[in-house]
């Protein structure tokens, strides 16, 4: 299993790195991928550094795409025609599509989630239709629509430990999200 993360300037550190660090100690292959380049500025001035640019990967050899929030990210993202043309062709190869906080807006702007349920960042739901927005939810899988079974979303920060552990557990399964949960010591 793989996952892609789409890192651009300005993203959410937290809703980044909890997820990444969840699915590497369940056994789940993590790509970053630099929208603008490798040394990727989070919203709160750590620097991350991605493995390899977004037109360095290879769509075939990916699982999942997943967006991390922050505002300034998000508007990264939807500025990059590399970032929204792979999200589109993730999309159409049937590819999970996961992300949290603000990031759940990009996808459907991009018309990736229609009729799907979705959360997001408190006070943007408006921005989700016409996915169905299930605010006050930590994290939904998006049920209906055209890609619902392969969508997750996340609240916020807050939520990163849970939107990480339901990543891992629909890549790999409950009893490995389970273990990593354990392992450390969350009981959220």
């Amino acid at each position: 299993m793989n996952v892609c993360v789409l890192l651009a300037p300005g993203f959410e550190e937290t809703e980044a790195i909890v997820p990444i660090d969840l699915l590497r100690r369940g056994g789940v292959t993590v790509t970053l991928a630099g929208v603008y380049g490798l040394q990727v500025e989070g919203s709160h001035g750590i620097t991350v550094q991605a493995d390899c640019r977004l037109s360095a990967v290879a769509l075939d050899e990916v699982d999942m795409v997943f967006l991390p929030g922050g505002l300034k990210g998000v508007d990264n993202l939807l500025a990059s025609e590399s970032a929204c043309q792979f999200l589109r062709e993730a999309k159409g190869a049937d590819k999970w599509l996961a992300a949290i906080c603000a990031a759940p807006t990009v996808l459907s702007r991009l018309g990736l989630i229609d009729g799907a349920e979705a959360v997001c960042y408190p006070g943007m739901e408006d921005l989700l239709a016409p996915a169905i927005p299930r605010p006050g939810h930590r994290v939904v899988r998006g049920g209906h629509g055209e890609h619902g079974e392969k969508l997750l979303t996340g609240e916020a920060a807050g939520s990163a430990f849970d939107l990480g552990l339901s990543m891992l557990a629909a890549l790999t399964d409950d009893a490995t999200a389970d273990r990593v949960r354990e392992a450390v010591h969350y009981h959220g």
